[in-house]
């Protein structure tokens, strides 16, 4: 499966096995996680929310964008939800390429856009109490 939301943890080496090919000759990762600050609060862990159907959808339709866009070989994009510790991953995309540039500029492009597109609302729980993160703009919630 190359675009999933899941609650569980990822394992590297299944997402990888999903996109190897011998064509490839670089495969670039990007692993995002749970930090412990976050605008100059301490963060004991993020919620994430998600319309799963359709986060999957716009996820896919970046996807063939990237295949589109970049001379790529491939590309896996994994986004998890529910309640998420300090360290735990939060997304993975993996591109893979002939060449390292191409991939390289595929996973940045890709990232940029599952934040900026998908629907997944992020939830800050710290020390000072919750708030929702879109972008760089923080509300106070609950």
């Amino acid at each position: 499966m190359k675009v999933r939301m899941t609650k569980d943890a990822f394992d590297l080496n299944e997402a990888l096995g999903h996109i190897a090919v011998p064509e490839a000759g670089g495969y670039v990762f990007f692993l995002g996680r749970v930090r412990n600050e976050s605008h100059g609060r301490r963060v004991r862990r993020l919620v994430y929310e998600a319309y799963e159907e359709m986060a999957e959808a716009e996820m896919e339709r970046i996807r063939k964008e990237a295949l589109e866009k970049f001379p790529i070989l491939d590309m896996l994009i994994w986004h998890r939800y529910g309640e998420l510790e300090v360290g735990e991953d939060t997304i993975l995309i993996i591109a893979s390429g002939r060449h390292r540039k191409e991939a390289f500029e595929a996973c940045s492009w890709a990232i940029d856009e599952v934040k900026r597109r998908v629907p997944v609302w992020k939830r800050e729980i710290t020390d000072e109490g919750t708030f929702w993160i879109e972008g760089d703009r923080v509300v106070p919630g609950e």
